[in-house]
C-alpha cells in the first residue's frame, strides 16, 4: 500500500471522531477566537474566494462560509468530506466540497483570494509541491494561511496529538508510523516552511504558537505541541 493510501485510510477511519470534535469546536468559544485571528491577518475586503485545503470535517469551511465567503473545501478522505457535509448542514452553511489531493489541484491559475489549511501539512508526502500548487491557484496579493505543528520529532503517545476524542493504541501506532515515513518529519518547522514560501515569492510572517489565542475551551485542547501560524502573501 502506498503512503498516500495509508494516509487516506487512516483519516477515513478517524472521520466520525473528528466530525464530533469539530462540531464541539464550532459550538465553543474557539470558533470566534479562530475567526478573530484570521480576520486580523487578511485585508478588509468583504468577500473572498477561499480554498480550504484538507478541510477534514469542515471546520474552516463552516467558519468562512458563515462570514459570507465563497468557500471550496477539498480533502483526500471521502469519509472526512461526508463529515464536512454534515457539519455544513448542521451549522446552516454552504461550501463546495471536492475529493482532491492537496498537491494536485484541479483549479485554474489564480482562482482564489485566500488559501487556508489547518493540521494538514505534517501529513503530506510532498509539502513543497503542495505549496507550489497553492501558490499557483492563489491570486497575486492573495493570502495563504497555514496552521500546523512541528510533530516530526515527537511521539504521539507522549503528546497525545492524535487523541482528539476516542482513539485506540493501534491508531496512535499507525499515526507514528505514517509520520516517520514522511520527509516533512525531518524538517524543523515553521522555519523550513517560511524559507520555502519566501523562495516561491511570498512575503511571510510567522507566529510561533497561537494555541493560547485560539484554544479558549480547555476541554478541546488535546495537543501539547506549539501551534504555529504562517501568513504568506503572494507578491509575484
Amino acid at each position: 500500500m502506498s503512503i498516500e493510501d495509508r494516509i487516506k485510510n487512516y483519516w477515513d477511519k478517524r472521520s466520525e471522531d473528528f466530525g464530533r470534535v469539530r462540531r464541539r469546536e464550532l459550538e465553543s468559544a474557539d470558533a470566534d477566537a479562530w475567526l478573530s485571528y484570521i480576520e486580523k491577518k487578511i485585508s478588509a475586503r468583504s468577500f473572498y474566494k477561499v480554498l480550504d485545503v484538507g478541510t477534514g470535517a469542515g471546520f474552516f469551511a463552516v467558519l468562512m462560509s458563515r462570514r459570507g465567503h465563497d468557500v471550496t473545501g477539498i480533502d483526500l478522505s471521502r469519509e472526512m468530506l461526508k463529515e464536512a457535509e454534515q457539519n455544513l448542514t448542521l451549522f446552516d452553511s454552504r461550501a463546495r466540497l471536492l475529493e482532491m489531493s492537496a498537491d494536485d489541484l484541479k483549479f485554474d491559475d489564480e482562482s482564489f483570494d485566500a488559501v487556508i489549511s489547518r493540521n494538514l501539512t505534517w501529513t503530506l508526502p510532498d509539502v513543497e509541491g503542495a505549496y507550489r500548487e497553492w501558490r499557483r491557484v492563489l491570486k497575486i496579493g492573495g493570502v495563504l494561511m497555514n496552521f500546523d505543528s512541528d510533530y516530526g520529532d515527537k511521539n504521539f503517545f507522549d503528546v497525545t496529538t492524535c487523541a482528539r476524542g476516542d482513539v485506540t493504541e493501534n491508531q496512535l501506532d499507525e499515526c507514528n508510523l505514517i509520520k516517520e515515513a514522511l520527509e516533512i518529519s525531518r524538517r524543523r518547522r515553521p522555519s523550513w516552511d517560511a524559507e520555502v514560501l519566501r523562495a516561491l515569492g511570498f512575503d511571510v510572517t510567522v507566529d510561533e504558537d497561537i494555541a493560547p489565542l485560539v484554544h479558549r475551551d480547555k476541554s478541546l485542547d488535546f495537543d501539547r505541541v506549539p501551534l504555529f501560524a504562517i501568513t504568506a502573501v503572494r507578491s509575484i
